[in-house]
């Protein structure tokens, strides 16, 4: 039940030993925790994000963690590197395509999310996508065949504290993006997939429409 120790055998590998600089989003940003939440974060370490590298941890699911162990691990994860938002005059946008829907924004739209990157993610990744001198390419093939639609959603929301990414307030001097701009420049980001050789339509379909 130690949390160095869970987190450690099945966090650290890909999310960094002290919750950030590893392969996959960083753990120990307070932005993130608030966005994703307490529940829906229990949800993806015990279920995983099919279709991606993401395991579920629950038993139930192939994993070897209980329950109890689960909780600790969201639990701790919250009190060691949750916060409030230091700017709570500026709401959360949605977490995802369907709480956005719920909100009143409109499906991602790609023509009007090509203008939001040219204002807000050009500067580092390139007016093309395929990087610039502060960010790498957001729209090589392998990068996206492997990152699902949520992955894009969170990072423009959150950005990437650990990388110097700036999160959906500050993309826009002054300017936060709406939740449709978000929604738009993934509905972007997504138009830029090439097909995946060697795997079915179905089964690419399934991968990009997860949390």
């Amino acid at each position: 039940m130690a949390f160095s120790m869970l987190y450690g055998q099945n966090c650290a590998g890909c999310h960094g030993a002290e919750g950030n600089l590893g392969a996959a989003r960083p753990l120990n940003d307070p932005l993130y925790l608030a966005l994703v939440g307490a529940d829906r974060l229990r949800q993806i370490i015990a279920q995983g994000v099919p279709g991606t590298n993401m395991p579920g941890f629950a038993a139930g699911a192939g994993g070897a963690l209980t329950e109890p162990q689960i909780n600790a691990l969201v639990s701790d994860m919250l009190k060691r590197w949750g916060r409030p938002m230091q700017a709570p005059e500026v709401p959360l946008p949605p977490y995802d395509a369907a709480g956005a829907d719920d909100h009143g924004s409109g499906p991602g739209q790609p023509d009007q999310g090509s203008k939001v990157f040219a204002e807000a993610c050009a500067r580092c990744h390139g007016p093309d996508g395929n990087g610039g001198d502060k960010g790498g390419s957001v729209v090589d093939p392998a990068y996206l065949a492997l990152v699902s639609d949520q992955a894009l959603r969170t990072a423009v929301i959150a950005g990437r504290t650990d990388l110097g990414m700036p999160d959906w307030r500050e993309d826009i001097p002054g300017q936060p993006l709406t939740p449709q701009q978000i929604s738009d420049v993934v509905a972007w980001l997504t138009s830029q997939r090439q097909p995946v050789v060697g795997r079915s339509s179905s089964s690419v379909e399934v991968r990009r429409s997860q949390p």
